[in-house]
């Protein structure tokens, strides 16, 4: 039996390690203003230069998983708020836009692989693979990057299988459970 995805969907926020409260917190940081190449909700987002980057397909440490952002159109002149970010965007002024972020680094997220996982890949780590989405609502279709596996050293841990009755173990795009593995803002 196939699964119900038939691609990916990104990072859903879903509940918090140890069941403690899952408030999905979000902090506000920067976007440089102009940069080159979108970032969906629901990307793995990182650090360059102080400004929030695109943190997908990399081993590289994440902040967390974008939601949204706001920013003074140019045009219009007007206050704007997307769930994502298109790119190339300068906001009137050249200001920089605000990109909240989910970075709580007890956030579990909901995922789809892009492969089968044997029993054996649970709490191993993994990569997300690179960016890509929808321009008409704003969400990543990324996936969870089954052949790029480590011990220790990939952006999100493996934790379990989601609550799907549908989730075929055996097939693509099924939906697990991961948290933040390399995380930039600890130690």
């Amino acid at each position: 039996m196939a699964n119900r995805n038939t691609q990916g969907f990104g990072l859903i926020a879903a509940g918090a390690l140890g069941q403690t409260p899952a408030t999905s917190g979000q902090g506000k940081y920067k976007i440089d203003a102009g940069l080159a190449g979108a970032i969906y909700n629901g990307s793995a987002v990182a650090s360059a230069a102080g400004y929030i980057v695109n943190g997908q397909g990399s081993a590289a440490p994440v902040i967390g998983v974008l939601n949204g952002v706001f920013y003074n159109a140019a045009s219009t002149l007007k206050p704007t708020f997307a769930n994502y970010y298109a790119g190339s965007i300068t906001p009137a002024n050249s200001e920089d836009i605000d990109a909240f972020v989910i970075d709580n680094p007890t956030q579990q997220y909901v995922v789809a692989t892009d492969d089968a996982v044997a029993q054996a890949g649970y709490l191993e780590t993994y990569d997300m693979n690179t960016t890509a989405g929808s321009s008409t609502t704003g969400k990543s279709s990324a996936t969870l990057d089954i052949a790029t596996t480590g011990a220790d050293d990939k952006q999100y841990r493996l934790l379990r299988s989601a609550e799907d009755p549908e989730n075929d173990e055996n097939a693509a795009f099924r939906s697990v459970v991961v948290v933040a593995n390399l995380l930039e803002l600890q130690s």
